[in-house]
């Protein structure tokens, strides 16, 4: 995710405000991009595709959109996998 330019940290501040209680999300990681200071990475991991969606009617989290909208400039590459396990997650028996 791309911020206006000079807004990163404001726009970071404002996604993470939406993270508190999220039932089903697993991991949610917002990083700065070290090559572009304007950017932003965002992973997620859900148990389901159904939570995930769930997750975006939460007060908290649809006041983080209503707060940090404004100050996206644009979105680059977006992936969807399905994690198998490692650190911190539950080993799903898939190999």
């Amino acid at each position: 995710m791309t911020a206006i330019p000079g807004k990163r940290d404001e726009l970071a501040r404002a996604m993470l405000d939406g993270t508190e209680a999220m039932p089903g999300c697993l991991s949610y990681v917002i990083a700065h991009d070290p090559e572009d200071s304007d950017a932003l990475w965002i992973t997620e991991v859900w148990a389901s595709k159904e939570l995930h969606a769930a997750s975006l009617t939460l007060p908290a989290v649809t006041q983080a959109i209503l707060e940090g909208r404004p100050l996206i400039a644009g979105f680059s590459n977006r992936v969807e996998t399905t994690p198998i396990g490692g650190y911190g997650l539950t080993r799903t028996g898939t190999d």
